[in-house]
C-alpha cells in the first residue's frame, strides 16, 4: 500500500508510540485530540476515533483501533469517522484491527477501556447540539446488562422499564439505589454495583447513600420502601418487553462478498476457504451481528476507504445499522475471524514487510516528529525465565504402581523413568502461610491407565487439603521452569520399574531399554545453573547430539563427556556435577566436539550427522483470560480483556492462557462437583485450542484455587491479596467493599514475599537472604540445593576446576525441615502436610478448631540443693496457672461493650450492633474469649496476622 503526504492528517501524527489510550473526536469532519481527563466521557451527538496501544512481551506494539457513533451523530460525521479511521492504521503501518462501535451495542473489548462503564451524555459538537449541563439533580434510571462488563443504558424513569430479567440503578439526588432482577445473576448484580460506585464518584462527588432492593422482598424494610415510593409504591412489574436492543440473529448464513468500485458483490462457493481472498482485493464477510472488512495487503489506502464505505452502505441496506463492523488486514486477521473459514492455514507467523510503516515513519521524520513508536524492533529477550516460587521448601515424592504411589526416598526423588508416572508435593514459605503445590509427572513411555491412576490420587490429595493447594500437571519434555527449579537437580532415566509398564512391554514384545549402570548410555545435560540443570537419556548414537547441550557416555566402567561448540563455560560445569550423581567417584574422558577419539565414536555406533540447533523451550506469550463455563462434558469461553484482578468471580472458573503454560482458577463459590472437574477443563481448553495458536497437548496445566493464589498466578495481575481473602458471593463482597469506601474490610493487607531471582550466574549478588534446602543422592554424597553460603563456596571451587577433587562430596548444609518419614507427617501444618504414608489411612482432616489450653501440672522437686530455686519456680507456675485460669479477670477494653458469641459470628440471626466487623472478637468477654480461642486475648494479639485471621474464620468471627 503506498501512502502520501496528503494522506496523513496531522492530528494522527506521532499516535500510537507507547502504550495506552488516545481519543480524538470528529470536529468540522477533522479529528481533535480529546484531553486525557475527558477520556471516558462521550456524547450522543458526536463520533470519536479511539486508538488502543499494547505493548507485548516481544517488544513490539500492538494497535487496535475503534470508531464510536453516537446515536445522534450525523451520517456525515460518522463516515469521516470510518474513513480517518483508516487513515489512523495507514499511519501505523497498516497492521491494526479497526472497530466499528455503535451507541449501546459497544463490542467487550471496547467497554473493558473505560472500566466500569461508559455512560453518554446528551450533546454533542459537530451535529449542533450543546452539551448539557445541569444545575440540579436530575433523576435518572440506567439498565445494566453483562456479567464482564457492563452496558449501561438510561431508560424512561418509570415503573414500566422495571423487569425481572435486568439490573436497574435509580440515581436520586441523595441515594443511589440499585434494584436486583430476580432473574439477575450474582455476577451481574456485581458488576452493576462498580456501576453504582462510578455513579457515585462522578456525579455526587463520593457524598451519598447508597441502597440495594431485591426483587420480590415488597416493603420489607425502609430502603425498599423508599425505593417504591419514587413510582407512587408497589405493583406488580409487567414482563420483560421486546425491543429494538435485540441483537441480530447469528443464525444467519455467513457469506463473502467482494468490494468491486466501491460496490459489494456475493461470492459463489461451496465452502468458505482463505483461498477465496484475493491480496489484490476487499472483501466483506457477513456474520450477521457482525460485518468483516477483509483488505488485502496489496490494496490502496482509497481502496480501503471504498471498501469501509462500502459496509457502511450494506449495513444501511440491510436496515443492521447497530451491527459492528470489523476491519482486519491480509496476515493480522484475527481469531475469530479465522474461525468463520472451513480451513484456514496453521501456517508460521508470516514475516510483513515493514515498507509500508518505514515509508510512513520517513514522512513523519521530515516533520521533524518522534518515529521511534513506529519502527520499534522486537528486542532478543536473552534473560531465563523466572520460576516465581520459593525454592527452599520441602519436597516429597511418590512413584505410581497400578492403583498405589510408593514414596521415593530422598535420595531418589530426583531420579525418574520414562516408563513412570510420579506425583509430588511440595511445601513452601508463602506470602504469610505455608503454601502448597502437588503436582502429576508423566513419562513419555508411561502408560495411559497409570496415567490416570496418577491424576485420580493426586486430585484426591487436593481434596483432602480443602482445596487450598495449587496443582500442576506435567509430560516429559514440556516441564516448566517452575518444576525444575523445585527440582534443582534433575535426571530422567529411560525404561521404567512399574508393573504397568513391564506389562506394556512385554504385550507389545518391546525390549526393556530400562538404564543399567553397566550398559551402554548417553545422557544430555541441560540447565542455567546448579540450582536448575537436568541429565535426560537420548538414544546411545550419534544422531542424538547437539551442538547447542554437552553429554554424559556411559559404556561399562568408560565415561566420556562430550562438549558441544555452542555451550557455555557455565553449562560445561554442569557437566561435572551430573556426573557425580550418575557415576560419582569416576574420572572422565574428555571429548571436545571435532576432536572426538574413534573409541567414542565406536561406542555410538560410529560417526553421522547431528543437529545444531537448541531444543526451543515454548516461550509465554502475552496472557489471555477466559471465562469459562463447562457443561455436560462441552466447553464454552469468553474472552476477558484488558483483565485484572476485579474480574476474577467467586462463583466461576477462569482460564489464563499464557500458550507456555494454562492455569485453571476456580472460586471458592463454584460448585464442588466441578471444582474436582478443573483438570479435565484444562484439558479440554487445550485440545480446542481457542485462540489458534497451535497449542501443545502436553502443556503444562496448573489448577490454582482461590484463596490461595501463588506468586507464579498472581504476577500476570496487580494483585492484592485482601480480596482473595474475602468471604461470600461476588455481590456481597463487592457490596461490602462498596460500603467500607472502595476498600476491602479485612485489614493490614498482607505483603507478598519478594520474588526468588533463579537465573543462574546472571543473578545479582544482592538477593533476599534465603534458607537453603540439600538433598543427598546417595548415603555416601550430599548436593548442596538452594544458594546458602555453602553453596558459594561450593560454586567458586568450580570457578577453579584444578582445586576441585572429584572424590571429595561438597560441605553439606543442613536441611530445614525433617526428612520425609510418618513420624513428622503431625507436626507439619494441618492444612498442608499431609505425608503418602499416611494419606491413604487417615481421613480428611477438618479445619483448625482452637483447643482450650489445660493448666500445666507443677513440677516435682530435683533436689535439696534446688529446692529453693524449684520452690520459687513452683511458685511462679502456681500463680501463672491461677491467672490462666481465673474466670474473671479484668482484660477487656475500657468502654467497650460486650456481646455473647452467638451475636458476633457472621452468620448471626440477631447481629450486635454498631461493632466493628473487622474486630469481631474484641467484643467477647474474657471468659467467652478464653472458651472460643483457647488462649487469652493478650496472647491471641501476639500470634501472626494470618494465624488470628485461621483461628477468627473458624469461629465464624472473620
Amino acid at each position: 500500500m503506498s501512502v502520501s503526504m496528503r494522506d496523513l492528517d496531522p492530528a494522527f501524527q506521532g499516535a500510537g508510540q507507547k502504550a495506552g489510550i488516545e481519543v480524538w473526536r470528529i470536529e468540522n469532519f477533522k479529528p481533535v485530540p480529546v484531553p486525557q481527563s475527558s477520556y471516558g466521557k462521550f456524547f450522543t451527538g458526536d463520533s470519536y476515533v479511539i486508538l488502543k496501544t499494547v505493548a507485548l512481551k516481544s517488544g513490539a506494539l500492538r494497535h487496535d483501533i475503534h470508531y464510536w457513533l453516537g446515536k445522534d451523530t450525523s451520517q456525515d460525521e460518522a463516515g469521516a469517522a470510518a474513513l480517518k479511521t483508516v487513515e489512523l492504521d495507514a499511519a501505523l503501518g497498516g497492521r491494526a484491527v479497526q472497530y466499528r462501535e455503535v451507541q449501546g451495542h459497544e463490542t467487550e473489548r471496547f467497554l473493558s477501556y473505560f472500566k466500569p462503564c461508559i455512560i453518554p451524555q446528551e450533546g454533542g459538537t459537530a451535529s449542533g447540539f450543546k452539551h448539557v449541563e445541569s444545575e440540579e439533580h436530575k433523576i435518572r434510571m440506567f439498565t445494566c446488562q453483562g456479567k464482564h462488563v457492563v452496558h449501561v443504558k438510561e431508560v424512561p424513569f418509570a415503573r414500566s422499564s422495571l423487569n425481572h430479567d435486568d439490573i436497574f440503578i435509580l440515581d436520586t439526588a441523595n441515594k443511589i439505589f440499585q434494584f436486583n432482577g430476580s432473574n439477575s445473576s450474582i455476577q451481574e448484580r456485581a458488576k452493576a454495583l462498580e456501576v453504582v460506585q462510578h455513579i457515585k464518584d462522578t456525579y455526587h462527588d463520593g457524598k451519598c447513600d447508597i441502597a440495594t432492593v431485591e426483587d420480590g422482598k415488597l416493603m420489607s424494610d425502609a430502603d425498599t420502601g423508599e425505593f417504591w415510593g419514587f413510582f407512587g409504591g408497589f405493583a406488580p412489574l409487567p414482563r420483560k418487553t421486546v425491543t429494538d436492543d435485540v441483537k441480530i440473529d447469528d443464525a444467519i448464513p455467513t457469506q463473502l462478498l467482494c468490494v468491486e468500485k466501491g460496490q459489494a458483490e456475493p461470492v459463489a462457493a461451496d465452502s468458505l476457504t482463505k483461498e477465496l481472498l484475493d491480496t489484490n482485493k476487499c472483501y466483506l464477510l457477513d456474520c450477521g451481528s457482525e460485518i468483516y472488512v477483509w483488505m488485502g495487503r496489496s490494496t490502496s489506502l482509497d481502496e480501503r476507504k471504498a471498501a469501509s464505505g462500502a459496509a457502511e452502505e450494506y449495513l444501511r441496506s440491510k436496515d443492521r445499522l447497530k451491527s459492528n463492523i470489523i476491519r482486519v488486514i491480509e496476515n493480522f486477521e484475527t481469531v475469530a475471524f479465522r474461525s468463520k473459514f472451513d480451513t484456514w492455514p496453521q501456517s508460521a507467523e508470516v514475516a510483513v514487510s515493514e515498507d509500508g510503516r518505514g515509508k510512513v515513519a520517513a514522512l513523519l521524520k521530515r516533520q521533524g516528529l518522534n518515529v521511534r513508536g513506529l519502527l520499534k524492533a522486537a528486542p532478543v529477550n536473552k534473560e531465563e525465565p523466572q520460576p516465581y516460587i520459593d525454592c527452599t521448601g520441602n519436597l516429597q515424592v511418590w512413584r505410581v504402581n497400578g492403583q498405589e504411589k510408593i514414596l521415593l526416598p530422598v535420595s531418589d526423588q530426583s531420579k525418574f523413568y520414562s516408563g513412570e508416572c510420579y506425583i509430588f508435593q511440595y511445601n513452601y514459605p508463602g506470602e504469610d502461610q505455608e503454601e502448597c503445590l502437588i503436582g502429576t509427572w508423566f513419562g513419555k513411555q508411561s502408560v495411559e491407565d497409570e496415567r490416570n491412576s496418577a491424576t485420580s490420587q493426586a486430585n484426591k490429595m487436593v481434596e483432602s487439603l480443602k482445596f487450598i493447594a495449587s496443582q500442576l500437571q506435567v509430560y516429559e519434555g514440556s516441564e516448566p521452569i517452575l518444576f525444575f527449579a523445585i527440582f534443582q537437580s534433575f535426571l530422567v532415566f529411560k525404561g521404567g520399574l512399574s508393573d504397568g509398564y513391564k506389562n506394556f512391554i512385554s504385550e507389545k514384545e518391546l525390549p526393556d531399554d530400562t538404564f543399567k549402570d553397566d550398559g551402554i548410555s548417553l545422557f544430555r545435560v541441560q540447565g542455567s545453573g546448579p540450582e536448575n540443570m537436568q541429565a535426560i537419556q537420548v538414544e546411545p548414537v550419534a544422531s542424538s547430539l547437539n551442538s547447542s547441550y554437552c553429554y554424559i557416555l556411559l559404556s561399562g566402567s568408560l565415561v566420556f563427556t562430550w562438549i558441544g561448540n555452542l555451550t557455555t563455560p557455565e553449562v560445561q560445569e554442569l557437566v561435572e556435577r551430573q556426573l557425580d550423581v550418575i557415576k560419582p567417584n569416576m574420572q572422565s574422558k574428555l571429548q571436545k566436539e571435532g576432536s572426538e577419539s574413534e573409541q567414542f565414536w565406536e561406542i555410538l555406533g560410529g560417526k553421522s550427522e547431528y543437529p545444531s540447533q537448541k531444543i526451543a523451550r515454548d516461550a509465554e506469550s502475552d496472557p489471555h483470560l477466559f471465562s469459562c463455563t463447562f457443561l455436560k462434558g462441552l466447553i464454552t469461553v469468553t474472552e476477558i480483556y484488558n483483565f485484572n484482578q476485579d474480574d476474577l468471580m467467586t462463583e466461576d472458573i477462569f482460564i489464563l492462557d499464557c500458550h507456555s503454560s494454562i492455569f485453571v482458577w476456580v472460586g471458592q463459590e463454584v460448585d464442588q462437583k466441578l471444582k474436582t472437574q478443573a483438570l479435565v477443563i484444562g484439558e479440554k481448553f487445550v485440545k480446542r485450542d481457542f485462540l489458534l495458536e497451535k497449542l501443545s497437548p502436553q502443556v503444562p496445566v496448573y489448577i490454582i484455587n482461590e484463596g490461595s493464589e501463588p506468586q507464579f498466578f498472581t504476577r500476570f495481575f496487580t494483585w492484592d491479596s485482601t480480596k482473595s481473602a474475602m468471604h461470600g458471593n461476588s455481590f456481597q463482597r463487592r457490596l461490602s467493599i462498596l460500603k467500607n469506601g472502595g476498600r476491602p474490610t479485612l485489614t493490614n493487607k498482607p505483603k507478598r514475599r519478594t520474588p526468588v531471582a533463579h537465573a543462574g550466574r546472571s543473578a545479582t549478588a544482592e538477593k533476599p537472604q534465603q534458607r537453603s534446602r540439600s538433598v543427598s543422592f546417595s548415603p555416601d554424597r550430599v548436593r548442596v540445593r538452594g544458594r546458602s553460603p555453602a553453596f558459594n563456596a561450593l560454586a567458586s571451587t568450580f570457578e577453579n576446576a584444578s582445586a576441585r577433587n572429584l572424590s571429595t562430596p561438597p560441605p553439606q548444609v543442613r536441611k530445614p525441615y525433617p526428612k520425609s518419614d510418618s513420624s513428622n507427617a503431625a507436626s507439619r501444618s494441618t492444612a498442608l502436610a499431609s505425608l503418602a504414608a499416611t494419606f491413604e489411612q487417615q481421613p480428611p482432616r477438618e479445619p483448625l478448631m482452637p483447643r482450650s489450653i489445660k493448666p500445666r501440672p507443677k513440677s516435682p522437686p530435683k533436689s535439696d540443693s534446688n529446692s529453693k530455686e524449684n520452690t520459687m519456680s513452683s511458685k511462679m507456675e502456681a500463680l501463672t496457672i491461677q491467672e490462666d485460669v481465673k474466670e474473671n479477670e479484668v482484660e477487656d477494653e475500657e468502654g467497650l461493650t460486650l456481646y455473647p458469641y452467638e451475636r458476633l459470628i457472621t452468620v448471626s440471626t440477631d447481629p450486635a450492633p454498631d461493632i466493628d466487623v473487622t474486630k469481631r472478637e474484641t467484643y467477647l468477654s474474657s471468659a467467652e474469649f478464653r472458651e472460643k480461642f483457647g488462649m487469652t486475648k493478650e496472647a491471641f494479639y501476639k500470634l501472626p496476622k494470618w494465624k488470628q485471621n485461621k483461628l477468627k474464620m473458624a469461629l465464624q468471627l472473620f
